[in-house]
């Protein structure tokens, strides 16, 4: 039996920020990393229309790239004094993925993260709060997802928490809020949202639902995400919406060894997530194509790529996401990329036994090994 699972309210386009005013409540905490929400207008509308709603607010502001450990606790201690029913995370996947950590501890003091980090073990929430998410970039999808990633910067041990229960109860996708984003960064979140698509279309997790929502955010990302790297308004609306598609299609089906890689490496060599899933993405296409070739091929025809085999069309779709990173400025490889050699080969053990190690390879469609995975990241730095 499979199972589905994506927010119970989903309010997307335009304006759409405006159903907070909606909701019932008396108080909740709104959780950001920074600045860009307070210069773009983001968080003076949410707190405006949370105010309409006669719920009073507390800012807690700082989550980092990669959400630390610290940072939950403090956001915890912030939520205990505070007593909200309501837990916002507005802006891009770190800010909602502590806030999703802050929840879980929130409403239950004495669990742990080596108990969070084990698959769907988590305790039932929604006795304290109930959480929405706000998305304000355009990839991640975490605003319909299960999971959420922390790290113990003192041990560099990521914990992946992964649980149903932490799926948000609302998700806003107001593409207004995506206008403002900086060129480079449109690039990176679009191609974590292509990733997320493709992974969850070639998963072994995969069905028929989750296939519909990724291939329909494939169509999407292939018309839109260059023209809104450019700047086109209508586009970068519908590249909003196309990330969520994928975000509900990753978060049933799981995803593979390209989010294994990245997230081995993203934090230890300073590579945006969505930067280095674009370079590891071709590799990884080409070493599951000897198990997913034809569902690989699949995706390629119905994206009208060239192709008159299975090989050929595996080939097509490659060269498509190799060419979107060219037409984005994406850098080919991890060298390219300005990862230096020296650090790299020092690192190469450690990183192939962890990225094989990683939850999302157990749902790839091929098993790997480390050597296997070696040869990967080697592929991947020097672009051969």
């Amino acid at each position: 039996m499979a199972r589905f699972t994506i927010p119970r309210e989903v309010y997307f386009g335009a304006g759409s920020i405006e159903e907070l005013k909606n909701i019932k409540g008396s108080k909740a905490v709104i959780v950001i990393s920074g600045g860009s929400v307070k210069r773009n207008g983001a968080l003076d509308k949410i707190e405006g229309f949370l105010k309409e709603a006669g719920i009073e607010t507390t800012l807690f502001e700082g989550v980092e790239a990669d959400p630390s450990v610290s940072t939950v606790r403090r956001g915890v201690e912030l939520m205990n004094d505070f007593q909200p029913d309501w837990i916002i995370g507005v802006g891009g996947g770190s800010p909602i993925d502590a806030a999703k950590a802050m929840w879980i501890f929130y409403e239950n003091p004495d669990f742990t993260f080596e108990e969070a980090a084990k698959p769907f073990n988590l305790p039932e929430l929604r006795k304290r709060a109930h959480f929405a998410a706000v998305p304000t970039t355009s990839g991640t999808g975490t605003e319909v997802t299960a999971f959420s990633i922390i790290t113990d910067n003192d041990t560099e041990l990521k914990f992946p928490i992964a649980d149903f229960n932490i799926t948000p109860d609302l998700a806003i996708v107001d593409s207004d809020l995506a206008q403002s984003m900086p060129a480079s960064l449109v690039a990176y979140t679009g191609m974590d949202a292509l990733t997320h698509a493709l992974e969850a279309y070639v998963s072994i997790m995969s069905n028929e639902l989750t296939d519909c929502l990724a291939m329909k955010s494939m169509e999407m990302i292939q018309d839109e995400l260059v023209e809104s790297y450019k700047g086109n308004k209508e586009a970068r609306d519908k590249m909003h919406i196309s990330q969520c598609l994928a975000g509900m299609s990753f978060s049933n089906a799981i995803l593979g060894i390209v989010h294994s890689m990245a997230h081995k490496t993203g934090h230890l060599f300073g590579i945006p997530h969505g930067c280095a899933n674009a370079i590891y993405l071709p590799a990884a296409i080409r070493f599951n194509a000897e198990k997913a070739g034809e569902k690989y091929a699949d995706a390629a025809k119905r994206l009208g790529l060239e192709g008159s085999s299975t090989e050929d069309l595996v080939e097509s779709l490659i060269n498509f996401v190799k060419k979107l990173n060219v037409d984005m400025q994406i850098p080919a490889s991890l060298k390219e990329f300005g990862v230096k050699e020296d650090e790299f080969l020092a690192n190469l053990d450690k990183i192939s036994e962890g990225a094989c190690g990683d939850p999302c390879t157990s749902t790839n469609p091929r098993e790997i090994s480390v050597e296997q995975m070696k040869e990967l990241f080697m592929e991947s730095y020097y672009g051969k």
